[in-house]
Formats: structure tokens, sequence, C-alpha cells
């Protein structure tokens, strides 16, 4: 039993001059390494949250934000293009043409429509028969 215990401890010993080497190898491999480098056995954890989960209110809310903001596009587009019947056709119906166009893509298609006609008959108006007045 004691035989077994020596060669037990022989190849411990052994082990741990074998470690001892190596870490001095790597740090004379470098003349330049002035810093002997040391082991850290650092324990390190990760906190975990569980995933916030987005339900059909977040859909919800994001879709009725959508919505308010394309009408009041849609309104000032319908103005600006209203507004283009009285006072500088071009710039003002060409300015509800384009809101007109936001308007729709957010989600009020009959506002954005009518202010994009109401637009463009005032630009054709403006352009081909006010200059004859």
């Amino acid at each position: 039993m004691d035989n077994e215990r020596r060669k037990n401890d022989s190849v411990n010993q052994d082990l741990q001059n074998i470690d001892i080497y190596h870490d001095y190898i790597k740090v004379n491999d470098n003349p330049e390494a002035e810093v002997v480098q040391n082991k850290y056995n650092e324990e390190t954890a990760a906190e975990l949250t569980t995933p916030m989960a987005l339900g059909s209110d977040f859909e919800r809310d994001t879709a009725e934000e959508t919505n308010a903001s394309g009408r009041i596009l849609g309104y000032s587009a319908l103005a600006l293009s209203i507004l283009s019947l009285f006072i500088v056709p071009v710039l003002f119906g060409a300015a509800g043409i384009v809101l007109g166009f936001v308007a729709r893509r957010r989600g009020t298609d009959a506002l954005g429509t009518w202010a994009i006609g109401i637009g463009a008959v005032s630009i054709i108006v403006g352009i081909f028969v006010l200059p004859f007045f």
C-alpha cells in the first residue's frame, strides 16, 4: 500500500512540476516579458432575465399610434391641397400630394387619396388654366 501511495504522490509531483515548467517556458519564451503571468481562477456569473413577452397589446398600441399619426398627416395633406386651390397651387399642391402618399402609407387611405387628388387637380389648374386669366 505504501508503494502505491508513493507512486501516486510521485505522479502528482511530476504533474505539478510539468505545470510549473510549462508556465516557466511560456513566460521565458519572450525575453521582453517582465511580468510573470499568474493563474487566476475566478468564478464569473451572468444574470439572465426572462424575455419580455410582446403580446397583442403591444401590437394593438403600435397600430393605434400609426393610425393616429396617419390621420393627422391625412388631415394636414387635405388642408394643404385645399389651400393650394387658392394660394400658390404648385407649392402647396405638391406638398399636399407628398403628405397624402405618406398618410396612405400610414393607414388612412381615404384622406390620403383625397389629398392626392385635390393636390393634382390644383396643380393642373394652376399650370394650364390660371395663366389664361
